[in-house]
């Protein structure tokens, strides 16, 4: 049998490629007519098989065109939106709103009848989404039938609960105060502590609590009470921004003087309750209005 040469298989391996389907035009096409058609299906094979036709670029031309008109649109002047608006807390604003709170409010006091530490720490528990004259109710029968940690640690649950049931929350708060007891009286031999710490380590004690238990019974002033007076009120008057208590107070700290900070709080909440209401702020009666930039205000009297 005759042997190839390299030459003759080279062209027998070229001569089996497969070659490119012909293009065929149809009845009444020119043939180049129906190549640009196919590759335009082949192009747009995703987009036609869903129906939607294919979205058209803009130009560089129209895009810069859109920067400019945007960069040029001059800040909405709405009164809303001067109200939403960010204001740095000014040194000297401050002082003039601590001053004229000191004026209006000089009897500011706890609102919380108590008598011993841990009878402003039992008030403060029942106050959570209750008013304070509601908590003063409770409180006088609940202190006679158990005056002291070691008698509430060791209450029947549903004696308290039966206590403090018009409070709201009746069954956690009892097992809060049945359990914060039961740590003082095991680990501070029956004494509230006088630290933050420690105090934040109770059942049902947050930072807020302690603010009030340390500012009012110990006259210690370890920070600000945060509440929802004072949430709105500090971001009424552009002091601090946001819900976050913590954040709050840490943002008011610093603008109060360190010997205020509980009695700046008695101000706001008394201030919020008679003036700087939720729904309707008496504006045009407030003798804050001339500091206040009103932030987040829309309805007012």
């Amino acid at each position: 049998m005759p042997r190839r040469s390299p030459r003759s298989k080279r062209k027998a391996a070229a001569a089996k490629l497969p070659q490119s389907p012909r293009v065929r035009s149809a009845p009444g096409k020119s043939r180049k007519s129906a190549t640009r058609s196919t590759h335009a299906t082949k192009g747009a094979r995703g987009t036609a098989a869903a129906g939607v036709k294919p979205a058209r670029k803009k130009s560089t031309r129209a895009l810069r065109g859109t920067k400019s008109a945007a960069a040029s649109r001059p800040p909405s002047k709405s009164p809303q939106a001067a109200r939403t608006r960010s204001v740095q807390p000014d040194p000297v604003r401050v002082r003039a709103i601590v001053e004229q709170l000191r004026e209006l409010y000089p009897d500011a006091k706890c609102a919380l009848d108590f008598a011993t530490p841990l009878q402003l720490l039992v008030a403060t528990i029942l106050s959570a989404q209750c008013t304070d004259e509601r908590v003063n109710k409770v409180t006088p029968v609940l202190f006679a039938a158990y005056p002291d940690a070691a008698a509430l640690a060791g209450a029947e649950q549903e004696a308290i609960e039966k206590l403090i049931h018009s409070t709201g929350f009746f069954r956690n708060k009892a097992k809060a105060i049945r359990e914060a007891c039961a740590d003082i009286v095991a680990k501070h031999g029956g004494q509230v502590p006088r630290t933050m710490d420690e105090l934040t380590a109770l059942r049902g004690v947050g930072r807020k609590t302690a603010n009030v238990l340390l500012g009012n019974a110990y006259g210690i002033n370890v920070g600000v009470v945060v509440d929802t007076h004072v949430t709105r009120l500090s971001n009424r008057l552009g002091l601090a921004q946001g819900t976050d208590a913590v954040k709050i107070e840490y943002a008011l700290m610093p603008l109060v003087p360190q010997e205020l900070w509980t009695l700046f709080s008695h101000w706001l909440i008394l201030h919020g309750r008679a003036v700087c209401n939720a729904r309707k702020p008496l504006c045009s009666a407030c003798p804050l209005a001339s500091h206040c930039p009103r932030i987040g205000v829309t309805v007012s009297a």
